[in-house]
């Protein structure tokens, strides 16, 4: 029953790595004109996982597997009921109606955002909102419907939890980021000066090979918005975007990206095609415990190492080779500070590190408050732009800059914004446990050691062990801000 059971789940890896490929294809090579197909496409295959999932040959599969002894599998095995247990709970009509709005609603989004007009995506957010709640209700909660959808991509946390934690954070921030406002901002005028595309891809390449990235079983491409995927351990690809006129977007967006690659990359081989290598409940081919869990990977190799001066003082000289004229007046140093900079702004994924989670705390907040009905969708704008002005002392000028920013809510994701602000905080925790061990090399800009140490400390287990529970090997609270405002402090204040 063993072999049976395996086998069963193997095939719903090889469906959802398909998804994956698919998914890559059409965010990198595909014509504008296969849009509509490949939807369709995507939604053909990830309806027959789905099925695979309920079928009840793997439920009884699954049950026998769980009684059995072997620790590794009996933990798959619970973890495919659960699964079943979870897709049983969702209709095939709530699961259609969600399919149907998130197309209209993304299509009247991008007008709204296009034109700065909230009113043409109101509408369809009320409809988003509404879903959002009978999928909550018909997963279950006890306290608040927000509590089911978030478990999805981080299981473990609750409205409850994440308002504790932020609260905490959003008050440990605030003295951070007054201190550095208060301090002279470094020169950065030679970020933007013209970098050639083909330059920035060459180092961006190179850079990615320094850090880890294994060329055998991946590659870089270039896409509208960086993003990694996994088509299993063996073939993890990663892109970044190039801007002529402002260098740092294309190399950090290609190192947090790389970090998420060396993640699926190190993920013990003899998970593969197995249930601690993929997301069931959401119906990803993703091997990283938590979405949480993978952005801590990103997030501390784009800041803690490819932020940090001693990297930059180790590999400046690479950067300075591809741009010799542009670079000619810069120092390392000059270039680490000014990667560093503090700027409070509107846009999300343009903000800086220490503003980046006001950001995020924003969203959540919007997202429970509608949920829960507190916030009605037609006042959204309002908050929002109360919120930016209270949190971060900015302006929205319309709504395009502010609640439209996003396109999370169109597609039905809610619940997935706390991830980046835990990965922030998880990152600071994992750097606080292994800097004594690794702090001496990444001093000569040497990440060998740490890449070691994070491949037995977390890769390795793919999904076999929580976020709770890798962090519990260490002593670390994963709801505990201290580690990551110390780190903050240290850094900027």
């Amino acid at each position: 029953m063993t072999t049976d059971f395996t086998a069963r789940v193997a095939r719903i890896n090889d469906v959802l790595c398909a998804v994956n490929a698919l998914q890559w294809d059409a965010r990198v090579m595909m014509p504008a004109g296969g849009a509509a197909t490949r939807g369709q496409q995507i939604a053909t295959l990830k309806g027959l996982a789905r099925a695979m999932i309920l079928d009840p040959a793997l439920a009884r599969a699954a049950e026998t597997v769980a009684a059995g002894t072997d620790p590794l599998q009996t933990r798959a095995a619970r973890d495919v009921l659960a699964a079943r247990d979870h897709h049983a709970r969702l209709s095939d009509a709530l699961l259609q109606e969600q399919a149907e709005n998130s197309t209209l609603a993304a299509a009247a989004w991008a007008e709204a955002r296009r034109t700065a007009d909230f009113a043409l995506f109101q509408p369809h957010l009320e409809r988003c909102v509404a879903i959002a709640r009978r999928t909550a209700e018909a997963l279950g909660y006890a306290d608040h419907p927000y509590d089911p959808l978030v478990a999805v991509f981080e299981p473990g946390e609750t409205a409850a939890s994440l308002t504790r934690l932020f609260d905490r954070l959003r008050n440990g921030l605030r003295p951070i980021l007054a201190a550095a406002m208060a301090r002279p901002a470094p020169r950065s005028d030679f970020l933007f000066r013209h970098y050639p595309k083909a330059a920035q891809q060459a180092f961006c390449a190179e850079i990615a090979g320094v850090l880890g990235y294994d060329y055998g079983r991946g590659r870089l491409d270039t896409t509208v918005h960086p993003f990694e995927v996994s088509l299993t351990r063996n073939d993890v690809r990663i892109t970044s975007r190039w801007n002529e006129g402002y260098l740092p977007m294309a190399i950090f967006g290609t190192i947090h990206e790389t970090g998420h690659a060396l993640y699926e990359q190190g993920i013990d081989r003899a998970l593969t095609r197995t249930a601690h290598a993929t997301d069931l409940p959401g119906l990803y081919a993703v091997g990283g415990t938590s979405f949480g869990m993978h952005e801590s990977q990103s997030r501390l190799l784009e800041n803690h190492v490819g932020r940090s001066p001693a990297f930059w003082q180790a590999h400046f000289g690479r950067l300075r080779a591809h741009f010799p004229d542009q670079l000619a007046d810069v120092t390392a140093e000059e270039f680490a500070a000014a990667v560093n900079r503090t700027s409070p702004g509107l846009i999300r994924i343009e903000a800086d590190e220490l503003t980046y989670d006001f950001h995020i705390m924003l969203r959540v907040r919007m997202e429970m408050a509608l949920l829960d009905g507190s916030l009605p969708v037609a006042d959204l704008p309002e908050a929002w732009n109360a919120a930016m002005a209270g949190d971060l002392g900015v302006t929205v000028p319309d709504d395009g800059m502010g609640c439209l920013q996003d396109v999370h809510w169109s597609h039905g994701y809610m619940g997935s914004f706390p991830t980046y602000t835990i990965g922030n905080i998880t990152a600071a925790q994992l750097m606080a446990h292994l800097r004594p061990q690794v702090g001496p090399a990444l001093a000569q800009g040497d990440t060998a050691p740490l890449r070691a140490a994070l491949a037995d400390l977390v890769w390795r287990h793919g999904r076999s062990r929580s976020r709770a529970e890798i962090m519990a090997g260490i002593g670390a609270d994963p709801a505990d801000p201290e580690p990551y405002l110390a780190y903050l402090r240290a850094k900027f204040a």
